[in-house]
């Protein structure tokens, strides 16, 4: 049985349908009066004599013969031969209507080619072409956003690569100057050698840091991500990676805490999902407030749905900015400061891997509160 939607499209060219078919009967109400106005005025009581006229002077027969011949072989099927002439009189009016039918293809074809050329202007057609209007300008406005998004997207990461490269500078200098000033003084202090070989290696770490950086900008642009998923058991994930992330933690004094029965799994790639979980943790360590928890809870929902969520106590984001805060090359600290600054490519990441799976990757914060909820199926799609 067809659905809602399916008849609706069967009467998006409802106008086109009537006029084609009004059209096609006037044709072949026209045809047929044009052959009966001829056999009316013409044929009737004339065209038999001149016919056997013609047959008696160019193959010299003799008048009944000729009748006969008239009489047998066209008027008996005169029937069938006012139905030939009318069929041949409609073909050739309907040859002739071609060109106003082909008419819309034409106006379609011109709409194209305004897609093709990035004319912005909005497309008209003739109003039994309503349905194909909408659907060129949704197009022409979807190509609009597309490009606006690309070049907003481009001016980002042309801003991200111009930072990088003034940052890295920073760092550069230092372990420039540190490393001349051990090699001009061989005998200097201990304490000092060690004060200045510990900041040298800070900032040969953020130098190691922001070069990473470039190398994901790139690999972002160019990389396809293809998924092999099984069964994993997320809690041990979870764990594991809050493990890795101590010493990250303990710099701040933050501490992660699960919440999360240890039977819970989700079907996907293991190595994408450390990543998107990764992606997530890190960005709350680099905007939690110091001394605080960044709670990790995960279960299993009744509609087959795993959900993780991420909590922290950070500086609340604007609504303004959630929404954009999944975007490539986003970045939330516009002034780049050394301890968060990042290539805004994180979540972005994040999201297009939790994409993939089938799943929903959103952002929540109020009252200095922020939230990441990432829904992921529990089972493998059939």
């Amino acid at each position: 049985m067809a659905s809602k939607k399916d008849k609706k499209k069967n009467n998006n060219y409802s106008k086109l349908k009537i006029k084609v078919f009004l059209q096609t009967m006037g044709m072949i109400v026209l045809a047929f009066a044009i052959i009966f106005t001829i056999y009316r005025r013409f044929w009737f009581g004339r065209v038999g004599d001149w016919i056997v006229a013609f047959l008696q002077n160019v193959f010299h027969l003799d008048y009944m013969d000729a009748r006969n011949i008239y009489q047998y072989g066209l008027r008996e099927n005169l029937t069938m031969i006012i139905f030939l002439a009318g069929a041949f009189c409609f073909l050739l009016l309907f040859w002739f209507s071609l060109s106003w039918l082909t008419r819309y293809f034409n106006e379609i074809d011109q709409g194209l080619d305004k897609l093709i050329q990035g004319d912005n202007k909005e497309i008209l057609l003739t109003a039994e072409m309503a349905p194909m209007e909408r659907k060129l300008n949704v197009l022409r406005q979807t190509l609009e956003r597309r490009e606006l998004e690309a070049k907003l997207a481009e001016e980002r990461k042309n801003n991200l690569v111009m930072y990088l490269a003034h940052d890295i500078r920073t760092p550069l200098t230092s372990v420039i100057g540190y490393l001349s000033l051990l090699e001009e003084a061989p005998d200097m202090p201990v304490e000092q050698k060690e004060k200045y070989v510990h900041i040298t290696l800070e900032k040969a770490n953020r130098l190691e840091q922001l070069i990473n950086e470039f190398f994901e900008i790139t690999r972002y642009n160019i990389q396809q991500i293809v998924l092999e998923q099984e069964e994993i058991d997320l809690y041990y994930m979870l764990f594991q990676m809050i493990e890795e992330f101590y010493p990250l933690l303990s710099q701040k004094g933050n501490q992660a805490v699960l919440h999360s029965d240890e039977n819970v799994t989700v079907y996907g790639d293991p190595a994408k999902l450390a990543r998107v979980f990764n992606n997530i943790l890190k960005n709350a360590v680099a905007y939690s407030y110091e001394n605080t928890k960044i709670e990790i809870f995960a279960e299993e929902l009744p509609s087959g749905t795993v959900v993780v969520r991420f909590e922290n106590q950070g500086k609340t984001i604007p609504k303004e900015k959630l929404a954009s805060i999944f975007e490539k090359f986003y970045r939330m600290d516009e002034a780049r400061t050394s301890n968060t600054g990042g290539a805004g490519l994180g979540l972005a990441i994040a999201k297009e891997i939790v994409t993939l799976h089938g799943g929903k990757i959103s952002a929540e914060s109020e009252r200095e509160q922020v939230a990441f909820v990432v829904e992921l199926p529990q089972k493998a799609k059939i």
